[in-house]
């Protein structure tokens, strides 16, 4: 079950760092390189719950099985993808691809693992594994581009694929419960809601609130109504809407969301400013990569292990409390600033290993295990959406910022003034056309974007910590008896 689950924290992260080389092969503007990045995540989030629940209803193995073989075909088409929009679609693929493996090895945990003890200490070392595949994704993207070009960082997932498809039958057991067939119209309402919603966001980045954004926003919200309202008739929904009665349930799903929009975001912007500010190889800026992962495989390790003598909720928000140490770094950073960058996303990786490990157990552990597939579903659907949403928002932020803050050198060609003023990739491909301090003017406004992105994002977490610990304060230390989150009632019956 490791083997997917750091697969997926691999594609999450080696892509960062392989920007740079794609971008001078493919040329893809500000907007594509933005849906690149967040194709993949947006598609896992849009699919995660309806796979979560056909996996309860198929068999979990089964799922894992058939999402594996997926993705390793899809990682094949985006190592060879020819053009930026081929990428693209590569990428989506790979999404609804993986969105079948995180809620099969999750349910699978949560039934193999009864006692709370030892399934917070599995999902702890789950979440490491998910962390283990982020900290390796820059190394190994980066050593990839280095020795072959920058679709080998996508090949590494087949050898990977094989792997789980020749063992997956013989070690692991398999888990399905009773449950009616998935109802389909339920998934169409779920991407129908989500999806012209991240079209709005990532529109008016690019063009401003307009006319077609502001449909956007109507239609995904129109959607969302209709699918609640469709899930509270159905017999056999395709989300249980009982599960967010349980304010446990509801108040860690919300912590991990902000959490991830802003870690998200911050990680994506940092590490275009080690290459592209900083001047550093991809493997280098790999390498600088480890120390903030060392502190999240701590958090994430960690923190099942000290909630077994305090509070989950009281562990979760001081550790983003002490995160935002990290968010300050980053908002004060400037050129020449790889140390105070390194140690303030060092801070932030802190909070996610702990908010990752804790909030996941908190949301499954609110479950029955029927529905541990739903739940686990709806644990990644919040985490894959705030990561990409924190690429898409404080990206776009960022890039808006950037422009706002450049203005292209005289002599310059139309579309080459264009290229400049689109983004820091886009100037540092005309490097040979401009002088230094042209250059060094767009190396600032890309820095003053991602100081106000950290500031944002650390609001948005200072906010979350108080919610955190006015909401999960009173859960008991993991594996005493006490008000816990209660698991919600359900007549469906399990077999093996």
């Amino acid at each position: 079950m490791a083997l997917p689950t750091v697969l997926l924290g691999l594609d999450v992260t080696a892509l960062y760092l392989v920007v740079p080389s794609l971008a001078a092969d493919l040329h893809p503007s500000a907007t594509e390189t933005l849906w690149i990045m967040d194709a993949y995540g947006f598609l896992i989030a849009g699919f995660l719950i309806a796979m979560g629940t056909l996996g309860d209803r198929i068999g979990r193995r089964r799922m894992l099985m058939i999402g594996m073989a997926a993705f390793g075909a899809a990682s094949i088409f985006a190592a060879f993808a020819p053009s930026a929009l081929w990428l693209i679609v590569a990428r989506a693929l790979l999404g609804v691809a993986g969105a079948t493996l995180m809620p099969s090895t999750l349910s699978l945990i949560s039934n193999m693992f009864t006692d709370v003890r030892q399934r917070a200490l599995a999902i702890g070392v789950w979440a490491t594994m998910f962390a283990l595949g982020m900290a390796a994704g820059p190394v190994v993207g980066g050593a990839m581009v280095a020795a072959f070009w920058w679709g080998a960082a996508f090949l590494v997932a087949v050898p990977v694929a094989v792997l789980v498809l020749v063992g997956a039958p013989a070690l692991l057991p398999e888990y399905q419960s009773r449950a009616g067939r998935l109802d389909l119209p339920s998934v169409g309402l779920s991407l129908a809601a989500m999806l012209p919603i991240i079209y709005a966001i990532k529109h008016a980045a690019a063009h401003g609130i307009d006319v077609q954004a502001l449909a956007a926003v109507l239609v995904g919200a129109a959607s969302a109504v209709a699918f609640v309202r469709r899930q509270l008739r159905l017999s056999e929904p395709l989300l249980d809407m009982k599960l967010f009665t349980s304010r446990a349930f509801s108040a860690a799903l919300g912590v991990l969301l902000i959490g991830l929009v802003g870690f998200g975001g911050v990680m994506f912007l940092v590490t275009q400013y080690l290459q592209l500010v900083e001047g550093l190889s991809p493997t280098a800026a790999g390498l600088w990569m480890g120390p903030p992962a060392l502190a999240m495989l701590v958090g994430a390790i960690g923190a099942p292990l000290v909630a077994g003598r305090v509070s989950p909720g009281v562990v979760m928000s001081v550790t983003l409390v002490l995160s935002l140490a990290g968010y300050a770094l980053l908002g004060l950073a400037g050129a020449g600033s790889t140390l105070s960058v390194v140690a303030g996303f060092a801070f932030v990786y802190l909070g996610l290993g702990v908010i990752a490990a804790l909030g996941t157990d908190i949301v499954v552990g609110a479950a029955p295990s029927e529905k541990s597939g739903s739940a686990a579903a709806l644990s990644e659907t919040v985490q894959e959406l705030g990561i990409a949403a924190g690429v898409a928002l404080l990206g776009s932020l960022t890039t808006v910022i950037y422009r706002s803050g450049v203005e292209p050198p005289a002599g310059l060609s139309p579309s080459a003034a264009e290229t400049y003023g689109d983004s820091l990739s886009g100037a540092l491909l005309l490097a040979n056309q401009l002088p230094a301090r042209a250059l060094d003017h767009a190396r600032t406004a890309f820095t003053s974007g991602l100081n106000t992105a950290a500031t944002v994002a650390g609001l948005a977490v200072a906010a979350a910590a108080l919610a955190c610990f006015a909401t999960l304060r009173h859960l008991r230390p993991l594996g005493h008896t006490g008000p816990e989150a209660e698991p919600v009632a359900c007549d469906t019956q399990e077999r093996r």
